[in-house]
């Protein structure tokens, strides 16, 4: 049996974040504290904040079937942990009601993946909807450098097609901060556009993020 232990005082925090929580209300932690808060204790050779930071890291990183086996292969976490982590995801999923979400406009799927520009790599992500622009789901497709995101139709239509969606929304950090398409981002945008007329699924919009801003393809005519 692992020998867990309390090391919310290591963190260099003063006061520590529970205290800090507690006093400004739950949504002052970031990510990586509200694992903390979550776990509440490290293991002796995984800190807490190591093994949050980890966590943190799987889950932008995983899609909702890999998500537990990818939890459970981080020291220190374990099936029950595992557990806990997605079972507090999929409360707060429910609760906020994230699928039935209608899209009607780009700056409508936005909240959905803000997140993502925290991220210090590009993450490409789908957005698939129904036919009344209903939210169905959010995958990441792949993870890559600080600049690149390599990707294939058939990554990104594979979950749309055995949804069958009626419409799909692809999205892509920029952690450089410019939120302007490259010449691989035009390159790629039209490779899908074409893909997605093939399938018979509407090529709703392209989007990139960053922290301050985003860009729609939609909304600059370039669909």
């Amino acid at each position: 049996m692992q020998n867990y232990i309390l090391d919310y005082s290591k963190s260099g925090k003063q006061p520590n974040i529970r205290e800090l929580t507690l006093l400004n209300g739950i949504s002052y932690p970031d990510d990586e504290e509200l694992i903390m808060l979550i776990l509440g204790k490290g293991t002796k050779n995984n800190p807490i904040e190591s093994l949050a930071e980890k966590v943190t890291k799987t889950i932008n990183s995983s899609n909702e079937e890999e998500l537990i086996p990818n939890l459970k292969k981080i020291n220190g976490m374990g099936e029950s942990r595992a557990l806990i982590i997605a079972a507090a995801l999929e409360l707060g999923r429910r609760r906020r009601g994230i699928l039935r979400s209608s899209i009607n406009a780009p700056k409508d799927v936005i909240p959905f993946l803000q997140h993502y520009t925290l991220m210090p790599t590009e993450h490409f992500i789908t957005v698939t909807v129904n036919g009344a622009k209903e939210i169905l789901s959010t995958r990441v497709v792949s993870v890559g450098t600080i600049n690149k995101a390599l990707i294939h139709p058939r990554e990104v239509f594979a979950n749309a097609v055995s949804e069958y969606a009626s419409g799909i929304i692809c999205c892509h950090n920029h952690p450089c901060g410019q939120c302007y398409p490259s010449n691989a981002d035009i390159d790629s945008t039209k490779i899908l556009q074409k893909a997605a007329k093939i399938l018979g699924i509407v090529f709703m919009d392209h989007i990139i993020i960053t922290k301050e801003d985003y860009f729609s393809f939609l909304e600059h005519g370039m669909l």
